[in-house]
């Protein structure tokens, strides 16, 4: 089988899986539609954390955010920093020139992560001109698009149709036509990059993922370990790498899973300490052991809110190691008309240390299972499978609360 010449990786912010080719019709997102039907649409994949920089951090190393070193945000006044190798020093090491478009949020320190260049994120198109055909790349773009600030909604599209656990009324209305509105902006520059490649005669040999880092940006959303929070869009295409086109595969993924995934398809070893696994089979319709459960994890967003679940096909199991709101809505989330509607709908006490879903029979979580005679058996399953979890991963929450940069910055004596 024949192994990937370049390597895409292509990300946005903050829509999970609200795409058209996943069954949003009112989305207008011809270009993502084309690449789905060119080549697989994952349906059950998951990030690590339901926000920025902590999923991006998985998504670059292959490890947890626990694992990786970024907790929580990553800029000014959160600090948090990659400590794990990032997938561009690693396949800068293997040969390739590596590309970054865009922002990447899991450093203050990007000259670190092994990029050969940093570029304006509309560069693409120049950057494969200069490059020589022969030269291996790895790409990544992040596009900006569908991060809030929303711009003005405008009127509602045709079919349009509210999240269930967003509240009805013309506040969700109203926010919701304004992020398809920049995913229609964000599916452009999917095109422009697809043509760039077309242009330059790479389609063919390029293996392309395209992502996004956590759920929706919206209030029970971002921040919580439930689905709405943690489900991402994961779309690959190789047309010339075995990849079946058309194929929609519901199998459960990680997005620690991604690059291993991409080093597999280039010809190259899973290295040292990558917690993910390779679902290059799986898109080749080659032998495959599918996952039997996902792990999720929060520590640090707006505030210390530590938290860890895990996913099978039918349950969600989560634990709150602290007192918090029942929910976390980030500031930029505060700001938009449904929190704003009413902020009390979301700032009751967090009333359970456990929390469990019978996911076929509660798809939006809703009705708390813990502690039921029922379930007795599957919620001791799933707290021996998350406990085994972050002792073989060597969770730092196993050792007590876990300090943040301020307060490391905090305890020097000279401050």
């Amino acid at each position: 089988m024949s192994t990937a010449h370049d390597v895409v990786l292509m990300t946005t912010h903050d829509i999970g899986r609200h795409l058209h080719c996943y069954g949003r019709a009112s989305v207008v997102s011809p270009n993502l539609d084309a690449l789905a039907a060119q080549g697989a649409t994952l349906a059950q994949a998951f990030a690590t954390a339901p926000q920025c920089s902590p999923s991006r951090a998985s998504l670059a190393s292959g490890r947890y955010p626990h694992s990786n070193g970024v907790m929580g945000l990553t800029h000014r006044g959160f600090d948090w920093d990659l400590t794990s190798p990032h997938a561009a020093a690693i396949f800068a090491g293997l040969g390739f020139a590596t590309h970054l478009f865009g922002g990447q949020h899991v450093t203050q320190h990007p000259e670190r992560l092994g990029f050969t260049q940093v570029n304006d994120a509309d560069a693409l198109e120049a950057v494969l001109a200069r490059e020589d055909s022969s030269r291996r790349l790895y790409l990544e773009l992040n596009f900006e698009e569908t991060h809030r600030p929303y711009p003005p909604a405008g009127a509602p599209p045709p079919g349009l149709k509210i999240p269930g656990y967003l509240p009805p009324g013309p506040e969700s209305v109203e926010e919701m036509t304004a992020v398809e509105g920049t995913i229609g902006q964000m599916d452009r520059a999917v095109g422009r990059v697809l043509g760039a490649l077309e242009k330059a005669g790479r389609t063919g040999g390029a293996f392309v993922v395209f992502t996004t880092d956590h759920g929706l940006a919206m209030p029970r959303a971002k921040c919580t370990l439930y689905d709405a929070g943690l489900e991402v869009a994961l779309l690959a295409r190789w047309p010339d790498g075995g990849i079946r086109r058309g194929d929609i595969l519901e199998q459960l993924i990680s997005n620690i899973d991604v690059l291993p995934t991409l080093l597999e398809a280039a010809g190259f070893a899973i290295p040292a300490g990558v917690q993910g696994r390779s679902f290059l089979p799986l898109l080749r319709g080659e032998a495959y052991e599918p996952r039997e459960w996902i792990f999720g994890e929060k520590t640090f967003h707006s505030y210390y809110d530590p938290m860890r679940c895990v996913r099978t096909r039918s349950y969600k199991y989560i634990r709150n190691f602290e007192s918090a709101f029942a929910v976390e809505v980030p500031a930029d989330i505060q700001q938009g008309p449904i929190f704003r509607a009413n902020p009390g709908r979301y700032s009751a006490d967090r009333p359970s240390i456990v929390e469990l879903y019978d996911l076929d029979q509660d798809p939006l979580e809703e009705r708390n299972l813990a502690g039921g005679p029922a379930v007795a058996a599957i919620e001791h399953e799933l707290s021996e499978r998350l406990w085994s979890w972050m002792r073989e991963t060597a969770d730092p929450l196993l050792d007590g609360p876990v300090p943040s940069p301020r307060y490391r910055q905090a305890m020097k004596p000279d401050r």
